[in-house]
């Protein structure tokens, strides 16, 4: 036997991560345990934390936690098997009944996670010969999504629905499918979902919308985008598949897409992130039933979030006037502080840190280049007061504005 002499590709992988450093584009991990409030342990440092998807603060509820453990004493702890053999528990179904019945449309089919169902269902709807239209700053998984499905994919510039209609216009696939974030994860703003889906009408095409940043948020009793533009109920339309996710405002796990009969029927026979895979397990159905209780009557929760949107807007716009940092344009709970480079955004996270306040940096390629940000995530889990220290520390971490930097004929020149 001859034994290769050549360097192994192998050997490339710490250069590789070195190459990360350098460009601060590494990720940590950080271990976290949960205090009260909004506050974290992080690496065993309390913290004051802005950087969490559970927007509602329903995640630690008691009632959930009672749920939950309720129905892993009645179920177990695993479903032991693919929901299409013998996963799918009576917990499970109670669960889907009641996410149609709470998003108001025909039917619902419950996943174990966000991303799984994203990259089935996008392959289960068009294939190699089809065309797919999808958002430029859509999440990764509809992204992978797309490129799991062979379809033939048109990118179309953010929001731009004169692009997209003038590509829809030009396909002559005879199945299309539009697909798009219902509110973008990174910026926090809102897709124009009646103008998307006029387009999809005019063109014969399919929208599906992933809401999930909008469910349990936005809408009347937190129903989600669709609900805010009422395309639900009496007036859902068969060309919407609506995607949402149970692990952020909804405070547990997993995912569901609802829609059509026919359509999500054709999902359960299709989509293989959920045929071949183990089913979620019952004690997560039981507890999300509890929080769609508490999303539906508990609408304080959404008010004082709204609340604290505002503060923390009207507080940090001051501290931005003429410095090169930019809060993006969104009435949600995601926040974009766009600092520009990778290493300036870093010094401010850490700059945080120091203060004891928990705002993660997101660097390319989860953005774009040059757009580094801490993505501020506002919970009902904080208080006032937190927003307040929060402006507070970005003040102090703030470049000078130019108006506050001294003027050319009086700076100092170079010898």
């Amino acid at each position: 036997m001859t034994l290769n002499t050549h360097p192994s590709w192998i050997d490339e992988f710490p250069a590789r991560i070195a190459e990360l450093d350098r460009a601060h584009l590494r990720r940590r991990r950080r271990v976290v345990v949960p205090e009260s409030g909004a506050r974290l342990q992080v690496d065993g440092q309390s913290m004051l934390a802005f950087c969490s998807n559970d927007y509602l603060g329903l995640a630690s509820h008691p009632a959930l936690v009672q749920a939950a453990c309720a129905g892993a004493h009645e179920f177990g702890v695993g479903a032991g098997a693919s929901p299409l053999v013998s996963g799918h528990s009576a917990a499970n179904e109670a669960l889907e009944q009641a996410l149609a019945r709470f998003a108001e449309l025909p039917r619902a089919l419950y996943f174990y996670a966000g991303y799984a169902t994203n990259i089935g269902i996008v392959p289960a709807l068009v294939a190699e010969g089809d065309a797919l239209f999808s958002d430029a700053l859509n999440h990764a998984c509809l992204i992978d999504g797309a490129r799991l499905s062979r379809a033939h994919i048109h990118r179309y510039a953010h929001a731009d629905l004169g692009a997209l209609d003038a590509a829809l216009s030009q396909s002559p696939a005879r199945r299309k499918l539009v697909i798009s974030d219902a509110v973008f994860s990174m910026d926090g703003d809102i897709a124009d979902i009646p103008a998307l889906l006029a387009l999809c009408e005019r063109h014969d095409a399919l929208l599906l919308l992933d809401d999930a940043h909008g469910f349990g948020v936005l809408g009347p009793e937190g129903r989600g985008s669709l609900a805010k533009f009422g395309l639900t109920g009496a007036r859902a339309s068969r060309r919407v598949l609506y995607m949402a996710t149970l692990g952020k405002a909804a405070g547990v796990a997993g995912a569901f897409v609802a829609g059509d009969d026919a359509l999500v029927e054709w999902l359960l026979q299709k989509t293989r992130s959920y045929i071949f895979a183990t089913a979620a397990p019952a004690l997560l159905a039981s507890a999300l039933r509890a929080s769609l209780r508490l999303i539906e009557t508990e609408q304080w929760r959404r008010d004082h979030l709204s609340r604290l949107i505002a503060r923390l807007r009207d507080g940090l716009q001051p501290i931005l006037r003429g410095t090169p940092w930019r809060l993006g344009d969104s009435v949600t709970a995601i926040q974009a502080l766009v600092i520009g480079p990778n290493d300036e955004a870093l010094a401010v996270m850490e700059g945080l840190r120091e203060r004891g306040l928990w705002v993660p940096a997101i660097r390319p390629p989860t953005v774009p280049e040059g757009t580094a940000r801490l993505r501020i995530a506002l919970s009902a889990a904080h208080s006032e007061d937190d927003v307040d220290r929060l402006i507070q520390g970005l003040a102090g971490l703030a470049p000078k504005s130019q108006l506050e930097r001294p003027s050319a004929a009086l700076e100092p020149t170079l010898a």
